[in-house]
């Protein structure tokens, strides 16, 4: 009787186990978000624009914009790109509920995919807001220094390389 149950109501079984339903993955998109907003608008509250505070010998704290993406990738591009990086991540974020909807039980899969939506909307936030995005983590060792960046951007490469350890773990089981 429970898996006609189940079957009526449209809940799905995984080969992963249990089913989680969509709401702890989109908390933990919520918690990446909050996180990512509140340290924004904290720099933003006690820096200056181009302001750094050197806190190690390869870390500072830094206030700065990019109306770019990753790397600043089009950067200069004269403004279309602030919506066109916008539209690119509501577009993900839907695939990403889209996903999360559809492999609910499959953990390390849901949660990678659950950092990467709050990486993708804390960074849209910022693009509807200010027209750009903030950035102020500033790492730097000996003569490399990287693009500053911000907790959205943490949580989207966390989530990515959480990712490829679970597709490489899939692909050891056989799946």
């Amino acid at each position: 009787m429970a898996s006609k149950a189940g079957a009526r109501t449209g809940a799905k079984r995984n080969s992963g186990g249990a089913t989680f339903g969509l709401a702890p993955w989109l908390g933990i998109a919520i918690v990446a978000i909050l996180l990512d907003q509140v340290t924004k608008l904290t720099i933003l509250k006690t820096f200056q624009y181009g302001e750094f505070r050197p806190l190690t010998s390869f870390f500072n704290l830094v206030l700065v914009y990019n109306k770019g993406a990753a790397f600043s990738f089009l950067a200069a591009a004269g403004g279309w790109q602030r919506w066109f990086f916008t539209l690119l991540g509501i577009v993900a974020a839907t695939v990403i509920i889209f996903l999360l909807k559809r492999h609910n039980g499959q953990k390390m899969f849901c949660l990678s995919l659950s950092l990467i939506l709050g990486g993708a909307l804390g960074n849209v936030i910022d693009r509807v807001i200010y027209g750009h995005v903030v950035d102020f983590l500033d790492f730097h060792v000996g003569g490399w220094h990287w693009p500053a960046f911000n907790v959205a951007d943490s949580a989207i490469c966390v989530g990515a390389v959480l990712l490829v350890i679970d597709e490489l773990r899939r692909v050891r089981r056989g799946k």
